[in-house]
């Protein structure tokens, strides 16, 4: 395996398969099938998923809500997402924590830097839920954070579509893909690869990002495996 300790970043919308909302158990369940074929080969699994299927602060907050009050109840979306995920898994017998920004401690544990890394050296995966805790911030600032915080080799975020394009793919048939690209590129072509915030961070860090699709099964392997799918963001 090419990387040995990986943060995977899924959006909420991945869950929903092919549903108009809400949470498919068949997407669950390839997901844990995909994930337990790395943490079978003792590659170190953390996972962050956002909350879009369930609720988007910011939608919220565009309809008049108040964008604070809306961006909790982004975070307690994610929490939802993080106990399914938990759930299906352990369905497939991989040993599971998950890991709250916001004190849920009923439903999980507090996360704690130290603790995490523990469970990944044990061979658990750790769901990190809540975001970052903090309004304001996505959920792909709080990969990228915690992908430091956890010293994770990369960043891989799973998506519908199979790499990083000049244009939308899904609504431009001529658009092109890049097999890999310098951060600096992504900033000058103008790409939305993450949020500003998360890129930048990620950027500082000197912690490439792979960009590739979830979707397929297999395609998480290949990545780990260092195949070349998706598109790397690095130095």
């Amino acid at each position: 395996m090419k990387y040995k300790r990986i943060l995977l970043k899924l959006s909420g919308e991945a869950l929903m398969g092919n549903r108009q909302y809400g949470i498919d158990p068949e997407r669950l369940a390839e997901y844990a099938q995909d994930i337990k074929t790395i943490t079978d080969k003792g590659v170190q699994v953390a996972i962050v998923i956002g909350g879009g299927n369930i609720f988007r602060g910011v939608a919220g907050a565009s309809n008049g809500m108040d964008r604070v009050q809306g961006d909790h109840m982004g975070m307690l979306a994610t929490v939802i997402n993080g106990l399914a995920l938990q759930s299906a898994l352990e369905d497939a017998q991989i040993p599971t924590r998950l890991q709250t920004a916001i004190k849920i401690n009923e439903v999980a544990e507090p996360f704690i830097r130290r603790k995490a890394m523990r469970h990944l050296e044990k061979g658990r995966v750790v769901i990190f839920g809540g975001g970052t805790g903090n309004p304001y911030f996505t959920t792909d600032s709080a990969a990228v954070l915690r992908a430091i915080e956890i010293e994770a080799d990369v960043i891989l975020k799973g998506t519908r579509v199979d790499g990083i394009y000049n244009t939308d793919p899904e609504k431009d048939s001529s658009a092109i893909k890049f097999n890999s690209i310098s951060f600096d590129d992504v900033l000058k072509k103008g790409l939305k690869v993450m949020d500003t915030t998360a890129f930048t961070l990620s950027q500082e860090n000197n912690l490439p990002i792979i960009v590739f699709d979830m979707n397929k099964p297999g395609n998480l392997l290949k990545v780990v495996s260092g195949e070349a799918i998706g598109t790397e963001v690095n130095i």
